[in-house]
């Protein structure tokens, strides 16, 4: 008969000694590794390029602005803050819709989330430091391009303290609007990611919301401004047009950010929602966020093991 033999090898594991952090470290870690896989880090340069490009754009949109500013003859028709969160909107949208999904998807379909689960760490430990990390990464990102702008816009002026006193409340007006912007930004693409295990298929969904919400809202509050004054614009059906003007998702942030930044923006579509009481695009705002959000973390919660 065959014998068999075996042989035990001590490979020198060893108890772990050290301390316990317990779920505050487990939630930490999940922050963190969120953040390096919105920002590409730790991962191949591919993974790095397209944050880089967008990153790259804001703040090179925002130096040249300053730079401008800071012109012996700047135009009139400088733009100012909120100008800037408009005209960089489209990026933020991209960027939300194509990154966000990358701290979700992968997760689900790899099975790493039920590893993360066996830990000291709970559903909604998982999904708020996820949410925390894209939110951290997108807040950052927003507000660095109007730092950078503020400051040139003070060192461009001829007297700098003269309009650093004068202008001092742009400051927390625009991290406000810029805590509303990432806040909405984050949410949704996230709660879209939930959803699925392909990070195409929520990036071309949430791509395809702001879109065709855009276009929607478009055709319905159309109007010939020929026939009166452009503020008053009658959309072709009437009254409720300024209602249907809340379906762009797109600028769902934008009319409460320019409530915060006290200005106005003169889009078809704000001048619309700017008919309404000013409480109304601010619940609807707050019913596009808590909505999503509540759906992302009740998604979850049927993973619970």
């Amino acid at each position: 008969m065959t014998e068999y033999t075996s042989e035990v090898f001590d490979l020198g594991y060893q108890h772990y000694k050290g301390p316990r952090e317990g779920r505050a470290r487990a939630y930490k870690a999940i922050w963190i590794d969120g953040m390096r896989i919105a920002l590409g880090l730790g991962r191949g340069a591919r993974a790095k390029i397209l944050p880089g490009i967008l990153i790259g754009i804001v703040i090179l949109v925002a130096v040249i602005w300053s730079l401008v500013a800071a012109a012996p003859d700047p135009s009139d028709d400088l733009l100012d803050h909120a100008d800037y969160y408009r005209f960089i909107s489209v990026i933020l949208l991209l960027f939300s819709a194509i990154i966000a999904p990358e701290l979700l998807c992968p997760d689900r379909r790899d099975g790493v989330i039920y590893l993360y689960l066996v830990r000291p760490l709970t559903i909604t430990d998982y999904v708020a430091g996820r949410w925390l990390a894209f939110f951290t990464v997108s807040f950052a990102l927003i507000c660095a391009g109007q730092i950078i702008l503020f400051i040139g816009f003070t060192l461009g002026a001829d007297e700098s303290l003269t309009y650093l006193k004068d202008n001092w409340l742009d400051v927390p007006r625009f991290l406000g609007a810029g805590l509303v912007i990432a806040v909405f930004t984050t949410t949704l693409p996230l709660a879209v990611s939930a959803f699925t295990t392909r990070k195409a298929y929520a990036a071309a969904f949430v791509i395809g919301l702001f879109f065709i919400s855009a276009i929607i809202a478009g055709i319905v509050t159309e109007c010939d401004p020929s026939e009166m004054a452009f503020d008053d614009c009658e959309p072709s059906i009437g009254e409720a047009g300024k209602w249907f003007a809340l379906i762009e998702m797109g600028q769902v942030p934008d009319h409460v950010s320019d409530i915060i930044m006290d200005d106005e923006n003169k889009s078809r579509i704000a001048r619309q929602v700017r008919k309404l009481p000013v409480i109304v695009p601010i619940l609807w705002y707050l019913i596009m966020t808590a909505g999503p959000g509540y759906v992302l973390w009740r998604r979850y919660e049927r993973l619970r093991l």
